[in-house]
């Protein structure tokens, strides 16, 4: 799972030169049992779409540290999450350290201990430094609650903590991870690599990828397996421009079957709102659909259902239905 930083950070900067149909680098092999139809094809491209955001929000894994790309109301996006409170300087101070407990925002608590190689600079970590983060009913004001256990190591550093201003890499382990919010609880078990760049905040990089993870709800099972994002958020300019990429393999029990979905054209946005541009194609057993971006509302959904690269039916439906259910 391991993966340096810089295979991972800047990741908008080398996607251009990625050949084939995709903007990833695709896995030697890909199994696509899944059936994609008109009668089908919105539930398929909802889920996909949604698998490629969930992706993207593992990197909000480390942020009661500090060490996580925030994300604002509305659509997800990164931002600089900064030193939480200054936990994490204070806690490096101490060699081991923990566990440590500490309130949240609004209720509940996070409970924080690790293992730092130097605690004699406060401004950075080094590799193979160790968090475990373990959340009990934890509130901190942003709509979400959190429960169970996340686990970090530190892959690769370079920067200033106390700055703000750095790049970091941390290979995750989530063990029955909680989040409820919306009346709805979802539970996430599995591994993600976050890597993320802050050196010129407010201009924000941050890629997360992973080779399972498996999501529950009480409506759905998501089993996500060799993912990878890319975002980025530029708050040089309001509203902030942002970009998204991501692909991966999705099994979920809302599916006839096993998909791969990769971005082929770079979601773009600004602020809160939906990608005014961008397109995601999800590949079933030969069968296919293309989701793609009218404009920060609209969406088309173009459906190939016998696999001869001619659309057959073309869905128009909006954003705000694709992100539903």
């Amino acid at each position: 799972m391991k993966r340096t930083l810089l295979t991972v950070l800047g990741t908008s900067l080398i996607l251009g030169a990625c050949g084939g149909d995709s903007l990833f680098d695709e896995p030697t092999q890909q199994v696509t049992t899944g059936s994609i139809n008109p009668v089908n094809a919105l539930t398929t491209a909802r889920a996909s779409w949604q698998a490629a955001l969930t992706s993207g929000n593992f990197a909000t894994i480390g942020r009661p540290v500090g060490l996580s790309a925030g994300t604002s109301a509305g659509f997800s996006k990164p931002g600089n999450g900064g030193i939480a409170d200054g936990r994490l300087v204070n806690l490096l101070q101490k060699v081991p350290f923990g566990p440590d407990e500490f309130p949240c925002q609004t209720s509940g608590t996070v409970t924080i201990s690790g293992d730092i190689a130097d605690p004699t600079d406060p401004t950075r970590l080094s590799v193979n430094d160790t968090f475990r983060l373990v959340y009990a009913a934890c509130n901190d004001g942003i709509g979400e609650v959190l429960d169970g256990t996340i686990d970090l190591t530190v892959g690769d550093f370079a920067g200033d903590l106390q700055a703000a201003a750095y790049m970091v890499s941390m290979d995750t382990i989530a063990t029955n991870f909680q989040v409820s919010a919306g009346g709805d609880t979802t539970v996430s078990n599995g591994d993600t690599t976050v890597a993320l760049d802050t050196m010129q905040t407010p201009l924000i990089d941050v890629g997360t990828s992973g080779s399972s993870m498996r999501v529950d709800s009480s409506s759905r099972s998501d089993v996500l397996s060799g993912f990878q994002s890319s975002q980025t958020v530029d708050g040089n300019v309001a509203p902030a421009p942002y970009t998204l990429t991501a692909s991966g393999t999705l099994d979920s029990t809302l599916l006839d079957g096993v998909v791969r979905y990769s971005t082929i054209e770079t979601f773009q946005g600004v602020g809160t709102e939906f990608p005014g541009q961008g397109r995601l194609r999800v590949q079933g057993d030969q069968s296919s659909l293309e989701l793609v971006a009218i404009d920060n509302v609209n969406v088309d959904i173009e459906i190939d259902s016998n696999g001869d690269d001619v659309v057959d039916v073309t869905i128009s439906t909006t954003w705000a239905d694709i992100s539903s259910g």
